[in-house]
């Protein structure tokens, strides 16, 4: 194992530490990429070598660091590449790390039982077209003829599919940055299945990001949403929008856009989290004309709504969807 996929166990008003965080990984490797909101890779093979020791070894040395100098656990998977690593992910625990084998035969055999879902880039539409077929685990889509993968879900995703399924990981670890971003979580007493329930927590963290942009005087240009389920696993959508913004009927608008597209079916959501990224000053940002005045009435009253909340309190203005509830 050479590869570590690290998740923190960050909660949203603590996000700022993350890039300290990352700069704990970096005394180890150079080679590290962020995987906001609180996650990252690490390439670990020159390190292997510098401290004569294993990765899964050194995972634990981060592991204390990190609970030592900051107080924040984490989870831990680790394997040959970047893609068994975050798959390995799904089943650390805290204080273990999950180690995928190295031997070709073995890392078939770990994926073997596991859902489709659970490969990085495999969402909730490709998972059911799959499963339509009878192809719900790894080891029925390695062992699945590559015509058939192909007819499904296209050409270069199939072949894709069965190499990532067979256990080929050909990822690499890109060392990159955290992008500048603003995020906030919205937990659920108990595993939620109300679809209603989930639509009224974006909408309530819509209009924090909106409140804390403009507060800010910022913009962002992407609207990232994570979806935590009952069984600690997450998905994960990004969305560009269609010009910087912080107007919170736009980023509501795009967070129900990605919510819907996700397909969710009785799924027991556990949080939800929402993340505005590429953030950049309000003053430099331009914006489409739209001449309509019930767009420049709506951002008016959410002028004089802001203005209500810096004197009175974060609820003392709100949209009719989260009037008396805890939202």
């Amino acid at each position: 194992m050479t590869i570590l996929c690290v998740r923190f166990q960050l909660p949203p008003t603590r996000e700022a530490d993350l890039p300290r965080l990352l700069g704990m990984l970096e005394e180890f490797t150079p080679v590290v990429q962020a995987l906001p909101p609180d996650g990252a890779l690490a390439d670990l093979r020159g390190a292997e070598r510098y401290f004569g020791r294993d990765a899964v070894e050194l995972a634990s040395v981060i592991r204390v660091r990190s609970l030592a100098l900051y107080g924040v656990d984490c989870l831990i998977g680790a394997g040959p590449g970047p893609m068994l690593a975050r798959v390995a992910l799904h089943d650390a625990v805290p204080g273990v790390t999950c180690a995928v084998p190295e031997e070709q035969d073995a890392i078939a055999e770990f994926l073997a039982d596991r859902p489709v879902g659970v490969l990085p880039g495999v969402g909730a539409a490709t998972s059911r077209t799959l499963a339509d077929y009878g192809l719900d685990t790894l080891g029925r889509v390695a062992a699945a003829p590559l015509s058939t993968l192909q007819r499904l879900i296209g050409a270069k995703a199939g072949r894709e599919l069965r190499e990532k399924a067979g256990g080929v990981d050909r990822g690499r670890v890109v060392p990159n940055a955290v992008s500048s971003s603003l995020a906030t979580e919205r937990p659920f007493g108990r595993d939620e299945l109300d679809p209603d329930r989930h639509r009224r927590a974006l909408l309530s963290a819509a209009e924090e990001i909106g409140a804390r942009l403009r507060a800010l005087d910022k913009v962002c240009r992407t609207l990232t949403l994570t979806v935590r389920y009952a069984d600690r696993s997450a998905t994960t959508r990004s969305r560009a929008l269609r010009e910087p913004t912080a107007h919170s009927p736009a980023l509501t608008r795009t967070a129900y856009g990605m919510y819907e597209a996700l397909g969710l079916q009785r799924a027991r959501v556990r949080a939800i989290a929402l993340r505005a990224e590429g953030l950049s000053p309000a003053d430099q940002a331009s914006y489409q004309l739209t001449f309509d005045p019930v767009d420049e009435r709506v951002r008016r009253i959410e002028e004089v709504a802001d203005r209500a909340r810096a004197k009175f309190g974060p609820r003392a203005v709100m949209p009719g969807g989260l009037a008396g509830r805890a939202a």
